[in-house]
């Protein structure tokens, strides 16, 4: 029976809509996440046995993330009129991040101290192992002067090899204020690292297309090697880092988009797509190199975009912060401790330190927990392993609400800055100006007369699809 023939009052969709439907990027993420449930559901060892799809796109991409940030950061301090520009979005980023940061964490310190999710559960701290725990949280932790000391790269290339972004920016900022100095010769450099910066995003935009297969496998495996049966003892705990994730979204984050002209739902909708990865990748650092294009897509500069959004991977974790209060919190609840509220406060200093430089990568929140844990005496480390079961529950929670955050701190240090379009933004944002990838050439352009382009201060990466 043609599809003209079918039996009255049935409805079906023309399959050009549906092939349309699943040529978007989001859709197709969507569909992932919801299979890799099905299948770490219906069969948990097949399903954990899929680890290795997620752990491969997400290496896949990182492997791109330190060139990506080094040529955004370079080309767009040396486009800067001045060092002072540099100077003065750094300051109000750093500022404006532990600002955040502290109101997260007290909204967590707040939540867990009414809901209480630990009181009652009595746990014996003899019956705890720290086997099974990762290394790096039963290990000594660095003092503030270690890992000041660690920023800094043994050599000017290894910090584009390794697997932190402090050294990267440092070194990004230092080569991008030497061709800022260095007139003529900087600016041809400039060029060259802007033109590398477009074969990156060209890449990445490919790699991107394996983002379902990525979300898929680690979905599969969260729910294959866990289960959702652990979701039963400590769902109060889950719960209530989940719900307090999305009222700091909505109210706060909101209020801030506010303040700045803009609205929430609008811009949630807009990075729809990189949501959906980091719930199926429990990861931010796969969908970095996407925010920035989609930043300046909206009508935030180059410039305040490629020293903004990176620098928040690391001083910006909203999300860690309010798992630092409320897990830290919850532990102590479990093991009938009773924290003061002066003990509570001298924990929440401790986290603005142990919460910073913790990469976007799957788990740094459990190890910044094991940090604090390991830097007071209050609760002990060994205490970790109540929760290692579900850590990675409340890791897309903790990884969301962070990927949104970085992204308001970076649309509102550009509007303070003078450096958003607000028209564009706002057109973007209510879907006027679609976002999509940039046509590759059809052949490699004449070189231009350098007498006739500038170096350009809000020219678009090339987006990544």
């Amino acid at each position: 029976m043609s599809r003209n023939d079918a039996a009255p009052g049935t409805v079906t969709a023309p399959p050009g809509r549906i092939r349309r439907m699943l040529s978007h990027l989001y859709v197709q993420c969507l569909v992932a996440v919801l299979l890799g449930a099905a299948v770490g559901g219906l069969w948990p060892s097949a399903g954990a046995d899929l680890k290795p799809l997620g752990d491969g796109f997400i290496a896949l991409v990182k492997m791109f993330i330190a060139p990506v940030i080094f040529c955004t950061v370079v080309h767009g301090i040396a486009s800067m009129g001045n060092a002072r520009a540099v100077g003065r979005v750094s300051l109000k980023a750093l500022v404006y991040f532990e600002v955040l940061t502290t109101v997260a964490m007290v909204i967590g310190l707040v939540v867990v101290n009414v809901v209480k999710p630990g009181s009652g559960l009595h746990i014996d701290l003899s019956t705890l192992s720290a086997k099974g725990l990762p290394p790096e949280a039963t290990t000594a932790h660095e003092g503030f002067a270690a890992f000041l000391l660690a920023v800094i790269p043994a050599t000017l290339v290894s910090a584009l090899t390794g697997n932190e972004i402090l050294p990267v920016l440092l070194v990004s900022v230092l080569f991008g204020f030497g061709l800022h100095a260095s007139g003529e010769a900087g600016l041809g450099i400039a060029r060259g690292v802007e033109k590398l910066s477009t074969v990156l995003f060209t890449l990445i935009r490919w790699v991107m297309r394996l983002a379902p297969i990525g979300a898929f496998g680690s979905m599969a495996f969260t729910i294959g090697h866990y289960g959702l049966g652990t979701l039963r003892h400590l769902g109060l705990l889950v719960g209530s880092l989940w719900l307090t994730a999305l009222v700091f979204v909505l109210v706060v984050l909101g209020t801030v988009m506010r303040l700045n002209g803009l609205r929430l739902l609008p811009f949630l909708r807009y990075i729809r797509e990189e949501l959906l990865i980091v719930l199926g990748t429990s990861s931010t650092e796969p969908v970095l190199p996407r925010m920035m294009a989609k930043l300046q897509h909206a009508g935030a500069s180059k410039p305040v975009v490629g020293i903004t959004l990176p620098a928040g991977y690391s001083f910006n974790l909203d999300g860690t912060a309010i798992y630092l209060t409320m897990g830290s919190v919850f532990l102590a609840q479990a093991l009938g401790i009773h924290l003061s509220l002066t003990q509570q406060l001298a924990m929440l200093a401790v986290m603005l330190l142990t919460s910073k430089g913790a990469a976007g990568v799957t788990g740094s929140g459990f190890i910044a927990l094991a940090a604090t844990l390991s830097a007071v005496p209050h609760v002990p480390p060994a205490a970790l392993a109540l929760i290692f079961g579900v850590d990675r529950f409340m890791s897309e929670a903790r990884a969301l609400t962070s990927l949104v955050g970085n992204g308001v701190a970076t649309l509102a240090v550009a509007r303070w800055e003078g450096e958003l379009d607000e028209d564009r933004a706002k057109a973007v944002l209510r879907g006027e100006i679609p976002y999509a990838p940039a046509p590759a050439p059809s052949a490699v352009p004449a070189e231009p007369d350098p007498k006739q382009t500038p170096v350009p201060t809000r020219d678009p990466v090339p987006a990544a699809s």
